[in-house]
């Protein structure tokens, strides 16, 4: 920083009431050599994030936490590490054509015309404390000399995989090892549900799923690949010399004290083999069904039906809706020393002390169908069915629901009504399947807003009229939108929650079901009887200013 940089700061500083004039006189003849923000900040003089936040507000900037927020791995690489400690700077994200920086002294032109030129792109700076940026900066070359001691060492991707790879691969002190631990750590630190390692044409593309939208966090040479999957594999127990045909597996890891599980699944693609990492934490599957989001009247709707001692429950959605976390919060309602209840799941994803739980196993002849008939010659009281997929299993849990188990169950269908056409469907006799069943939901996940940064809005009549949102006319409701701050990274959302559609299968819809009604027919009886649509639900959680308009018609049909 020059001398006429320190000064300007000074005065800044001085302005904003975080130093005196005395203090910046005694810190501007310390500051030779050094930079005023450091001197002031060993000095104990001032709080370095303060003096960035004065910097920011002063020039009408926004101050960014850079320990709070995701880097975008590309636009990071958009500027050599030299250069951007030699300005104390770090791109943060590309947005509107921009590159957004954040940097210690915004005010320095010249800093901001190297990094125009440098990256062809104009420059949005933001304001970050200098010893933040340092840090990041740190962070970004020590993963950069990773990837590339990594990428030097790796074999030409045609060659055929080695021992001497596979040790490698296994050995924990291996970079390749290095980078797979930091991208698990990430995720579970992230909240992340999945992660996915895919081969591009000519690079790697590390994504997570946090809240059930993809965000892209590293991109790596294309070499790098083959080590990464080999190293998955090891951990794993798959064949690491077999590419050509899809693999399972899983393993655990213990973090900050939390037992988390990952279940792999590997597929070859042309441009080689992808992965996909399902993190189940074990602490998800403790929550109750009152932790789930559900508004009150679903709610008894759904604890009348698990409290029949046989039946039918079936929960509907979407792949990654929910619909095994409310089925195990359903167990959770059940369990009891004196019930006897199985499950049979395929994969098994969560590990409950106390339950007994059957892998399906198809290529050993162990399919729903085949374990549900033993499972019911163990006498049990209750039986949790992974999903239902085909006639034979369709019968046997409805047969089983008829027989006194109260029988749990997912299903595949976008709405709470279709499930009972969709039994139909597959063979089952509909005044078998409207007998045994005692209750359908329905459910999708949405994101919450971020309570610290959720702005309130009056919407516009005509958009309100237009998406069937219930208002009084004249009378708008006000309602929440997303934001964006530092602590949900600039996304506005953090978290997520359920909506839910329960149906209770009263004798009209048992009726219209033997007569083979329709799935929009069964719907409208089931909405006279009092059903809340997904629809109803969402908007009433968007009044309740959980979540927004835009989130509850993204994520509902």
């Amino acid at each position: 920083m020059t001398a006429a940089s320190s000064k300007r700061l000074g005065r800044v500083l001085v302005q904003a009431g975080v130093i005196t004039p005395e203090q910046l006189e005694t810190a501007l003849a310390d500051s030779t050599e050094r930079s005023l923000a450091s001197v002031l900040v060993a000095e104990g003089v001032a709080d370095e994030s303060k003096i960035a936040q004065a910097v920011a507000s002063h020039m009408g900037l926004a101050f960014v936490d850079l320990a709070a927020i995701d880097l975008d791995p590309r636009a990071a690489t958009l500027l050599p590490i030299d250069l951007a400690r030699r300005h104390s700077c770090l791109p943060i994200k590309v947005q509107d054509d921009e590159l957004v920086v954040a940097m210690s002294d915004p005010a320095n032109i010249f800093a901001i015309d190297d990094l125009r030129i440098v990256t062809g792109f104009e420059i949005r700076p933001v304001v970050a404390s200098e010893s933040d940026i340092t840090q990041s900066l740190d962070r970004l070359a020590n993963m950069q000399q990773d990837v590339d001691g990594m990428v030097g060492e790796v074999e030409d991707l045609t060659a055929p995989s080695s021992r001497a790879e596979a040790e490698e691969a296994a050995d924990e002190e291996a970079p390749v090892a290095k980078i797979m631990n930091h991208i698990v750590t990430e995720a579970i630190r992230q909240g992340a549900g999945d992660i996915y390692i895919e081969p591009l044409e000519h690079e790697l593309r590390i994504r997570y799923r946090i809240d059930g939208v993809c965000q892209e966090v590293m991109r790596s040479p294309r070499k790098l690949h083959r080590q990464l999957i080999s190293r998955l594999k090891i951990t794993c127990g798959m064949d690491i010399a077999e590419r050509r045909v899809p693999q399972d597996g899983r393993f655990g890891v213990i973090l900050d004290g939390k037992s988390v599980d990952f279940r792999v699944a590997v597929l070859p693609t042309v441009n080689g083999e992808m992965s996909v990492m399902r993190l189940l934490r074990k602490d998800a599957i403790l929550m109750s069904l009152e932790d789930l989001g559900f508004l009150e009247q679903p709610l008894e709707r759904i604890m009348e039906a698990i409290t029949r001692p046989y039946g039918a429950l079936l929960v509907t959605g979407p792949t990654g809706s929910g619909k095994s976390t409310t089925l195990y919060a359903a167990i959770n309602k059940t369990a009891d020393p004196r019930v006897n209840l199985i499950t049979v799941e395929d994969p098994v994803e969560y590990r409950l002390e106390g339950l007994s739980q059957v892998q399906v196993h198809e290529k050993a002849g162990l399919s729903f169908a085949s374990a549900l008939r033993s499972i019911l010659r163990q006498d049990p009281d209750v039986v949790m069915i992974g999903e239902i997929r085909d006639k034979e299993t369709a019968t046997i849990a409805i047969e089983a629901a008829l027989t006194g188990h109260l029988v749990l169950s997912t299903l595949h269908t976008n709405d709470a009504p279709s499930a009972l056409t969709r039994l139909t469907e597959m063979g089952v006799e509909p005044f078998l399947s409207a007998s045994a069943i005692n209750c359908v939901l329905a459910q999708r996940l949405a994101r919450r807003l971020c309570p610290e940064c959720k702005e309130a809005y009056v919407p516009e009549e005509e958009v309100l009229s237009r998406i069937r949102f219930p208002f009084e006319p004249g009378h708008p409701p006000t309602l929440y939108r997303a934001v964006g701050c530092r602590k949900c990274n600039n996304i506005g959302y953090k978290g997520r929650m359920g909506i839910h559609e329960v149906m209770t299968v009263t004798e009209d819809i048992e009726r219209a079901c033997v007569n083979h009604a329709t799935g929009d027919e069964i719907g409208r009886l089931a909405i006279g009887q009092g059903m809340l649509t997904l629809r109803d639900d969402g908007f009433a959680k968007v009044l309740m200013g959980l979540t927004s308009i835009e989130e509850v018609m993204r994520v509902v049909v």
